[in-house]
């Protein structure tokens, strides 16, 4: 036998093969039992998921050591670790993580209505034994090739650094999920601090964008993720998380507004697995990177540090974005024959009916449903500049200082909602248009007639 390091025991802990822990009673007896779940908490602990009051609970309160058991599914190896329970949680980080997990392996083995975990216990990790191998009697599969993570990452890294805007961001993101890290389908969403919700702005490998749909805090992989600030995996279907189903729950309890303003989501109508990982930046969680995909097991852990390691970048970029607008005035000042040279055309043809509610800034155009909240202020106020004085050039900073659009004081995120403002009226109404001029300013345009109606409601 030798020691190893717990590190080299996580490809153990992805719940291909149960473990097998043993305990003993405050008499000596011996208890042995199947665990479904060995969470990874760091390189000193670990996490075993607590469901039912049985022998083995007892004993270890009774007793905080144990053994336990673990096989790597790759190379056959088995590990004895030596262990000391250290306490039992039931919020937080690592709780979300394994229950979400948890529902996971629950709903892959047909246990989803027994498995309901009732806390994380925390172990000490002593002692990692790599226990000798016995001939194997057959050759073990060949592995799914995956991409190097560490290359990969790089390549990655670079594509963000070359990124000058936002929109350019999120497809340099997207585009180096899919290229370098073999994640065809993904989204990006953002939070809004006001309403502690969130928005997709961006996606990858679906039918429609989704582009504008939300999520609220603490529903579904996403939900979780975001407000517990930690990645979320789930290796094998779970209903009771699944991104359609948490939109679904979300939407009903909102109950406010005007009816229809939902917008059809993205997401696979059966994914097996399923990531999400918080953006962070300056200790504020800034948005959320999700990807799924069709087969179990698809994402292990190496590819949530990769993801982990993306998303940091990431997230201190997309903050960092919401700042650059100083230039705007020089740049104008520099290149005058440029307005010009974009001068908006004359309107022509039949009318766009646009339709403002009052109680939640929600904007029907031609009756159908286009955005909500403070991007659908901000449009309601383009378009009231439009027609009242005939502008069309705008700059981030106005409407920062513009009380009625309701921008929180930090955090307002302007650039990310006019991204989806912008990615909206592309997709929903192309009369309607914002085209960025420089750092911090913009363009709107309509390329036809606009017959605006405020409503109280």
């Amino acid at each position: 036998m030798k020691s190893a390091k717990l590190d080299e025991v996580r490809p153990c802990l992805e719940g291909a093969i149960p473990a097998i822990m043993a305990t003993s009673a405050v008499d000596g007896t011996p208890n042995v039992a199947y665990l479904s779940q060995v969470y990874y908490v760091d390189p000193q602990h670990v996490a075993l998921s607590f469901q039912f009051f049985n022998k083995t609970r007892q004993n270890l309160l009774a007793n905080p050591r144990s053994t336990l058991l673990v096989l790597n599914p790759i190379n056959a190896v088995f590990y004895r670790l030596h262990l000391r329970y250290l306490r039992t949680e039931t919020e937080g980080a690592v709780f979300e993580s394994m229950k979400a997990q948890l529902a996971g392996i629950a709903s892959h083995t047909g246990m989803a209505d027994v498995f309901r975990l009732l806390g994380s216990d925390i172990h000490e990790v002593i002692e990692v034994e790599r226990l000798p191998q016995a001939p194997l009697s057959e050759p073990l599969p060949v592995r799914r090739s995956r991409p190097h993570a560490l290359a990969a990452l790089r390549r990655a890294s670079v594509r963000l650094s070359a990124a000058c805007s936002l929109g350019a961001l999120l497809h340099a993101a997207l585009d180096a999920l899919e290229h370098e890290l073999a994640m065809h389908h993904a989204m990006l969403l953002i939070l809004d601090p006001a309403t502690q919700r969130l928005y997709t702005v961006a996606s990858r490998g679906y039918a429609t964008s989704g582009v504008g749909s939300e999520i609220a805090m603490g529903d579904g992989v996403i939900g979780v993720a975001a407000r517990e600030r930690t990645p979320v995996r789930i290796m094998h279907m779970a209903s009771a998380y699944l991104y359609s189903r948490a939109m679904r729950d979300s939407l009903v309890s909102e109950g406010s507004g005007p009816a229809g303003t939902d917008i059809p989501y993205p997401g696979l109508p059966e994914p097996r697995s399923q990531m999400a990982v918080p953006l962070l930046s300056a200790d504020r969680v800034i948005g959320v990177l999700f990807v799924e995909g069709r087969e179990d097991m698809q994402f292990g852990f190496e590819e949530e540090d990769v993801l982990v390691a993306l998303g940091g970048q990431l997230g201190a970029a997309i903050d960092l974005m919401q700042e650059a607008e100083d230039a705007c005035e020089d740049e104008r000042a520099a290149a005058p024959a440029n307005a010009a040279a974009t001068a908006t055309p004359q309107p022509a043809g039949p009318a766009l009916h646009v339709r403002h509610y009052r109680s939640n800034d929600s904007i029907f155009v031609n009756h159908s449903y286009l955005i909500k909240g403070v991007a659908g202020a901000i449009l309601w106020k383009l378009l009231q500049d439009r027609e009242r004085n005939g502008r069309h050039e705008f700059t981030n900073r106005e409407l920062r200082l513009d009380a009625s659009l309701r921008l929180p004081d930090v955090a307002d995120n302007l650039e990310a909602r006019l991204w989806l403002l912008h990615r909206r009226l592309a997709e929903q109404c192309p009369q309607l248009r914002i085209q960025k001029t420089g750092r911090g300013c913009f363009r709107f345009e309509a390329l036809g007639p606009v017959q605006l109606e405020d409503v109280a409601a």
